[in-house]
This record gives structure tokens, sequence and C-alpha cells, in this order.
């Protein structure tokens, strides 16, 4: 038997995850709104669809999404992807670390050259400018 989804603690999951505060989320709801009915909003088991919607919206997440998040399911798809103790860090990259970092450097001196020449160019301007 499936436990019923928490529409108020999903929408606090969300929230947190995209680093939104309680009082951020009550003004983009508008002037009856507050922190504190912001955190009873999120103890609330089941939201009405028009307030998800607008919530939704503030989060820019699909309703469905706080409807059906289950973090148990979740976790159960994560620990079973991983149950082969593979892991997330690849060991052999198919790229040079050292290279990348090199080009890095390269583009880097080429910006600041540009960024040279385009200051010596309005020097130019500007001095042309004052002897008039």
């Amino acid at each position: 038997m499936s436990e019923k989804i928490h529409h108020g603690r999903n929408i606090k999951r969300f929230r947190e995850m995209m680093g939104i505060k309680q009082e951020a989320l009550a003004f983009e709801l508008g002037p009856e709104w507050s922190q504190k009915k912001i955190s009873l909003l999120e103890q609330r088991e089941e939201i009405e669809e028009e307030l998800l919607r607008q919530v939704g919206e503030i989060l820019q997440i699909p309703v469905e999404a706080i409807k059906k998040f289950d973090e148990e399911q979740a976790v159960t798809v994560i620990s079973s992807t991983f149950n082969d103790n593979s892991s997330v860090v690849n060991k052999n990259p198919i790229f040079n670390p050292v290279d990348q970092l090199l080009k890095l450097h390269e583009e880097k001196i080429a910006l600041y050259e540009r960024m040279l020449k385009e200051k010596d160019e309005m020097m130019a301007r500007l001095e042309k400018l004052l002897e008039r």
C-alpha cells in the first residue's frame, strides 16, 4: 500500500533545491502571504490545484512534479542504479585534464590580448579627440 504524496513537503524540497527562501515565495504569491503562512503551507499534505499551479509557476516546475514526487521512490531508483558498487567519478576520462587547462589558459591569454588591443585603440581615438 503506497503512502500519499505530501504536497507541502514537496514544495519545501523544490523551494530549497532552488535556493528560494519562504519570504521570497510569500512575496511572489502576493500581499496576503507571509513567511509564517508559507511554513504552514509546507506542512499541509494536500494543497488545492490553483495554489499548486501558482507555486509551480513561481518555482518554474510542473504541478505534476509537486503532486507526484516521492522521495522514497527516488532513493530506491538511485540506490538500485548504484548497487553494483559503480561510481559517478570517471576514472578514465576521454580527455586529458592538463590539455583542457592549457586550452583554457590560451583562451584567457587571447582574450587579454584582445582587451589590450581594444584599450590601445580607444586611447588613440581619445588622443585624436583631445588634439582637435
